[in-house]
């Protein structure tokens, strides 16, 4: 059972509104200034290596997590409201089994999609997750969607983006398995050191008097941010 805001909450702050549409029109004036690029001299490395890389590959796909913050906000709204470590591990291992099996097949096809778009849809992931916190879903239309089905659902888009990068690496066919299986536990064991973090802070946080008055706001925030990377992706399909 996830906890949720009740329905009764109070509305959206109109300074959040504010900060959301100022946030937004700098996106409008500054299109130029927005890429989708793998790290360069990640990318000059790779390129230059062929053979089994095993463990460089691991620190780019541990690398890639833990400064994936587009992954994180997202980890962050899931487990945001979960309290009990079986729940988590429940949710953490529908999202990796999501983005593992959409990684190694989008790499192995060589089917990918328009790196913008697909993390303008990771995006939308995070607005979705701050919503359910917030009980919007309830509040608006009567009904909770399933979160498990979403959060795989999401993952596999997360997966995606991530595979969508991996082919941006151009990596040698030598090699390319046992590089791929170790990106992935690279990725893992990313997720595993970011959400150790996340939950040390928000045990801390949940003990203290302020958690629940201060959730609102901290998820109104994080949809706010969402919104922000859909349109910061958006912006950056627009001008390529």
């Amino acid at each position: 059972m996830i906890a949720r805001l009740s329905p009764t909450s109070p509305a959206l702050p109109r300074w959040i509104i504010f900060s959301f549409m100022a946030l937004a029109m700098l996106l409008l004036v500054s299109v130029d200034a927005y890429a989708h690029n793998v790290a360069e001299g990640d990318k000059g490395y790779i390129q230059e290596s062929s053979g089994v890389l095993f463990f460089p590959f691991l620190y780019l796909g541990a690398k890639h997590m833990v400064t994936g913050y587009d992954h994180l906000l997202f980890l962050f709204g899931v487990i945001f409201f979960l309290y009990r470590m079986k729940d988590v591990g429940i949710y953490v291992t529908l999202f990796a089994i999501g983005h593992s099996t959409t990684l190694l097949f989008g790499v192995l096809t060589g089917i990918s999609a328009n790196a913008y778009l697909i993390d303008a849809i990771i995006g939308l992931s995070v607005v979705y997750k701050a919503l359910d916190n917030l009980g919007a879903y309830q509040r608006w239309f009567g009904v909770q969607p399933n979160t498990k089905a979403a959060t795989l659902v999401f993952g596999f888009f997360h997966g995606f983006g991530l595979a969508t990068k991996v082919i941006e690496f151009e990596i040698a066919q030598d090699g390319l398995i046992p590089n791929l299986i170790a990106f992935n536990i690279g990725v893992e064991i990313g997720q595993l050191l970011a959400l150790g973090a996340i939950l040390i802070v928000m045990g801390y946080w949940r003990r203290t008097a302020s958690f629940m008055r201060h959730a609102f706001a901290a998820n109104t925030l994080l949809m706010t941010a969402g919104f922000v990377l859909v349109g910061y992706q958006l912006a950056g399909f627009a001008v390529s």
